[in-house]
């Protein structure tokens, strides 16, 4: 064998003993014989003859088998460079392994072929409990989290997962169970138990859930598909003294047990603070047919498109709207209706203040429609480029949009009258701050327009803190 160039693949380590190489010949070998086994190792037929993995405990062997299996198909040695590459990221991908390494030798042995090459993974599997301590930053709230993880509980990449997390607005625990397809790790099944408690000063609310749910996801045609059942005892109650009477008659417990369809197609470069590419989310959910004592249908869909514009701009567009429909003549729940309004939403109002609201309490709506305009700019003149001011950007914004019940007259077509008259709006600019993959920050100065009776605004500077914006 002869020298190898690997440069353009640095995550995958390569090691001169392991393609037979002693640097001590390369140096006495002369220059053109060098070049020759060069060129006839990157371009002369190779086979694959094994592929090995080293350093299993638990690990079921049949499980890796279908993420290594492409590197039997390897034809030449660049090829077997890069499969090998892809399958190491898809074995780390699994959740299981604290570190894999890869190594490419030439085959020995009585069977060995003169172009015959062994691939081994040298894996170091995750220990059978861990715990973890983060912060999470939702829809301006911030969370702290507690867990315990037991990884490939039974050797498959199964997990199971206890999580504590308490909150300015909401403390939860729960239990959650993690099972992937072997071969298809978007192809998997997540089954969880959980307690919920959250605070809604919008409403002047406080809700306890219980629940139960079962989760399949799996991969369609370059979509992503969840199938969702939920079963959840809930339990709402007053959050103040001077909660409303429209919010004390919601109070109480009820059984809700719900089927949920949810189809996305995500092309962005990120899910924080894209630069292109497109996101398309569409989900109904159906209650009441699988037991419980709620009823509706309710449909969602969300939609964003970005595209870079000249000197490192980018235009952003967004769409979100969705209708609740009451079935079996029960009026609708308080927790299943839509919220409008806020830093992340329509900016320049407060938090969830559009819409119907009874003494100052926001009891949300049966339908609603939000759209947003935006361009992000770099930084002026640029102040830290290529480090820590690329995490910035100028922010420029148009938001529009309207919240509405569907019990004001008998007629389909005053309904979408509403949603069209007294349409809320504001515009503004300010700084977004991106924080990795995790979420955003922003720091807006927002005029608000088409303020409606009722409705709470921001008028001035207002700071958002979440992960979906509109």
């Amino acid at each position: 064998m002869g020298t190898v160039h690997a440069k353009s693949l640095d995550p995958l380590p390569m090691h001169g003993r392991d393609l037979g190489v002693n640097p001590d010949d390369l140096v006495e070998t002369p220059e053109v014989e060098q070049e020759a086994k060069q060129e006839i190792l990157e371009n002369k037929d190779v086979v694959v003859q094994h592929v090995n993995i080293q350093g299993l405990g638990r690990t079921k062997e049949d499980l890796l088998g279908y993420e290594i299996s492409d590197v039997f198909h390897a034809r030449n040695l660049i090829e077997v460079m890069k499969k090998a590459h892809v399958a190491r990221q898809r074995l780390l991908r699994l959740g299981i392994f604290k570190e894999v390494e890869v190594l490419i030798d030439t085959s020995e042995g009585s069977d060995a072929l003169p172009n015959g090459l062994d691939v081994t993974f040298e894996v170091t599997e995750i220990k059978r409990l861990t715990g973890s301590y983060n912060t999470m930053v939702g829809n301006n709230e911030g969370n702290m989290v507690l867990g315990l993880k037991l990884p490939n509980m039974l050797g498959r990449a199964e997990k199971l997962t206890f999580q504590f997390s308490y909150g300015t607005k909401e403390t939860s625990y729960g239990l959650s169970f993690f099972k992937p397809q072997p071969g298809s790790f978007e192809r998997n099944l997540a089954l969880n138990l959980y307690k919920v408690t959250g605070q809604f000063s919008w409403s002047s609310l406080k809700e306890t859930d219980r629940g139960l749910s079962a989760e399949l996801n799996f991969p369609v045609g370059g979509t992503n598909q969840t199938l969702k059942w939920e079963g959840v005892w809930r339990e709402l109650g007053c959050l103040a003294r001077s909660t409303s009477f429209a919010v004390r008659e919601e109070s109480g417990h009820s059984l809700k047990s719900a089927l949920s369809h949810t189809m996305s197609v995500d092309s962005r470069n990120s899910a924080i603070l894209p630069s292109r590419g497109a996101f398309f989310r569409l989900s109904q959910e159906l209650a009441g047919y699988t037991g419980g004592d709620v009823r509706f249908l309710k449909e969602d869909v969300e939609l964003q498109v970005n595209r870079r514009l000249f000197w490192d701009s980018v235009v952003s567009a967004s769409l979100w709207a969705g209708m609740l429909y009451p079935l079996g003549g029960k009026a609708s729940c308080i927790a299943d209706r839509f919220y409008l309004g806020g830093p992340t939403s329509i900016r320049g109002f407060g938090m969830y203040n559009i819409g119907p609201q009874s003494e100052g309490d926001y009891l949300g709506g049966e339908a609603y429609w939000a759209g947003g305009l935006h361009l992000y700019t770099p930084l002026p003149f640029r102040p830290g480029k290529g480090g820590f001011g690329d995490l910035f950007r100028t922010h420029f914004f148009l938001n529009a949009g309207n919240l509405c019940n569907l019990n004001y007259g008998d007629c389909p077509r005053t309904h979408l009258q509403r949603l069209a008259e007294c349409i809320r709006w504001s515009y503004g600019a300010g700084i977004v701050l991106r924080l990795g993959n995790i979420a955003r920050l922003e720091l807006n100065y927002c005029v608000p327009m088409g303020v409606q009776s009722g409705d709470r605004i921001c008028d001035g500077v207002q700071f958002g803190a979440g992960i979906r914006f509109l």
